[in-house]
């Protein structure tokens, strides 16, 4: 018992030496901290921590010689962008989500079998508060290929346009073409709270959208609400039309839009941008004429969008 407790805090590399069952090559990174904004609590938001990765790889040992070419082994640098890449992704409530990721990413370098991941928090107790987890590469799900990410249609409807009589007409028309559909809307026509405080603001008003939001979904059964990156996702593979609930992706980014959430148009272009959509329509609503994505204007007396 005294070992699996020592093992239980030992350095990564130590457990996958007392857990491998056939020989394998192992490279390690070490106590690599970064400063990044994480956490499930409200303490945690708008503020950055250190956190420390260690992180042991094991790989397939090299047949034939190495011939000092450092394109036939495994980088040290493939470790620290992958822990750099999902970092920037998104911000993350939870270590363990972070940890899955980063192993995940690791693992999808052909000469990575096994995977261990600590991190820990360094500045939120008298101690290091962490995770720590073990993947190999058979029960990882393999990430989607660039050229296999779905490529929605996003669709802004002005509070007009979510209550015309040709609502059903044009989801209609949208639901026949075989391109995943995700909708945008605005805050309600009345006013919502004003606190004078920036953060608390910005909640209140992306809340605002969200009740508009379940107010479309009213509208028509097909369309269901949705506030997480992995619902949308799964939403796109699907054929499921999507309402999008902007708090938690917005809250949650990295690299957020710089406009306030009362500028809807600006929010949902921001959106169209971060899921490289194929195109945003605005229907009711006019979009600004230099953009990343294609836009169409339609206007509310279209019965064809």
């Amino acid at each position: 018992m005294t070992n699996e407790v020592r093992l239980a805090f030992a350095h990564p590399s130590e457990r996958a030496e007392a857990t491998a069952d056939e020989p394998l090559d192992r490279i390690s990174l070490r106590d690599h901290v970064v400063e990044v904004e994480i956490g499930a609590f409200q303490a945690e938001r708008g503020t950055t921590q250190r956190i420390s990765f260690n992180i042991v790889v094991e790989v397939r040992p090299l047949t034939g010689p190495v011939e000092d070419d450092v394109d036939r082994i495994l980088s040290y640098d493939k470790v620290t962008e992958a822990i750099a890449y999902e970092l920037g992704a998104e911000r993350l409530n939870l270590l363990e989500t972070l940890a899955e990721r980063v192993a995940e990413r690791i693992l999808l370098e052909p000469q990575a079998v096994r995977v261990f991941v600590r991190i820990e928090k360094l500045d939120r107790g008298p101690g290091a508060l962490g995770v720590e987890i073990v993947r190999s590469r058979a029960v990882v799900h393999p990430a989607l290929h660039e050229d296999e990410k779905p490529h929605p249609r996003v669709v802004y409807l002005s509070n007009a346009a979510m209550m015309s009589e040709n609502l059903t007409g044009w989801i209609d028309q949208l639901a026949a073409e075989d391109v995943p559909l995700i909708f945008c809307v605005g805050a309600p026509d009345s006013p919502a709270p004003t606190t004078g405080h920036a953060m608390t603001q910005r909640r209140i008003d992306l809340l605002a959208i969200e009740q508009n939001a379940w107010v479309l979904a009213s509208r028509d059964p097909r369309c269901v609400v949705v506030n997480t990156r992995t619902e949308l996702d799964w939403a796109m593979k699907n054929g499921q039309i999507c309402v999008w609930a902007p708090s938690k992706i917005v809250l949650d980014a990295v690299d957020g839009p710089s406009s306030s959430p009362r500028d809807t148009v600006a929010l949902a272009l921001w959106f169209a941008e971060v899921m490289e959509a194929r195109r945003l329509i605005a229907v009711g609503e006019t979009l600004p004429e230099e953009t990343d994505i294609p836009t169409r204007n339609v206007p509310l007396g279209s019965a064809a969008i």
